[in-house]
């Protein structure tokens, strides 16, 4: 019986038929499927019909340049997390720094040296297909994240939240380079220095309004932040009458699923923490879960049905 696992797509986008021939036997023998484009527009064209798993791009093409086809990549939703490693003979510094800005994870000097850049292209679509299966995990447990650099700079977000910004930004994709003009107010109080994990600042008004709420600062210079779609009281008769919960249940799950702790939630209810926690008893028995969490993406679903 033979194997029928999938296997590994790149495209080549190169001008030289010699670079091509050499790459596509190289790839090939270590067991991956090769795409060719001798030109920009030509890979922006094969990019309409199939999503490879990784792309190598010349830096230097007649008519349409790797620099602008990666843009214009990068702009499309679909394609935006295929990484993009660069080809040059280029030792100027800014085609390097350029080859980042535009989108690209790497880069390698021609003459290719094939072991290195085999290595490097298994590395990179390891690391792609991690990130983009953690913002589908992300995505299909109803969480609404998105991560900025430590000054604002939007780097990465999940489909719904992709969705709630655009709800308050008509209009916006996360394949935009940067979040709509009204989030940097906003972002920049959220990211002030002496902001704690759980800070949080709200943008719009209901039942358009988002909460951004600071969850951690994670590498070096990544911020992650859960988005949070407020409608409170259009929220708590969706969990009343879809979960049969009382009035109060629904309220304590509500805010449970904003991300806040029982000292919040009695605060903004004003009840006492006990009453909280007495609220969160009743509410895992009637949904049948054990953590907060779980009770969450329970409310989470139950409010996006």
């Amino acid at each position: 019986m033979t194997s029928s696992h999938r296997r590994d797509t790149v495209l080549i986008v190169d001008d030289a038929q010699d670079s091509l021939r050499l790459l596509t036997n190289a790839l090939e023998a270590a067991d991956i499927c090769v795409l060719i484009a001798t030109s920009g527009q030509q890979a922006l064209d094969l990019l309409t019909h199939i999503v490879p798993d990784l792309i190598l791009m010349d830096a230097v093409m007649p008519g349409i340049d790797g620099f602008e086809t990666t843009i214009r990549i990068k702009r499309q939703p679909a394609l935006a997390h295929v990484p993009v490693i660069f080809m040059t003979g280029l030792t100027e510094s800014e085609h390097v720094i350029e080859a980042f800005e535009v989108g690209g994870v790497d880069y390698v000097r021609k003459p290719v040296q094939i072991a290195e850049l085999i290595a490097r292209v298994r590395v990179h679509m390891a690391n792609a297909r991690a990130a983009h299966a953690s913002l589908a995990g992300l995505d299909a447990t109803g969480r609404l994240m998105m991560a900025t650099d430590t000054s604002g700079r939007f780097l990465w977000c999940t489909p719904m939240a992709e969705k709630a910004i655009g709800r308050i930004a008509p209009g916006w994709s996360r394949s935009e380079p940067a979040l709509p003009a009204l989030f940097r107010s906003p972002l920049e109080k959220l990211l002030a220095p002496d902001s704690c994990p759980g800070a949080s600042i709200r943008l719009g008004q209901a039942p358009a309004a988002l909460e951004l709420v600071l969850i951690a600062q994670y590498r070096d210079n990544e911020v992650l932040i859960r988005c949070n779609e407020l409608d409170p009281d259009g929220d708590v008769i969706k969990l009343r009458d879809r979960l049969a919960l009382t009035n109060r249940e629904a309220e304590v799950l509500l805010w449970v699923s904003y991300g806040k702790s029982s000292q919040v939630i009695s605060d903004i209810l004003t009840i006492s923490p006990r009453t909280v926690n007495k609220h969160l008893e009743r509410i895992f028995e009637k949904l049948g879960v054990e953590t907060r969490s779980a009770a969450a993406a329970v409310a989470i679903r139950a409010i996006t049905l």
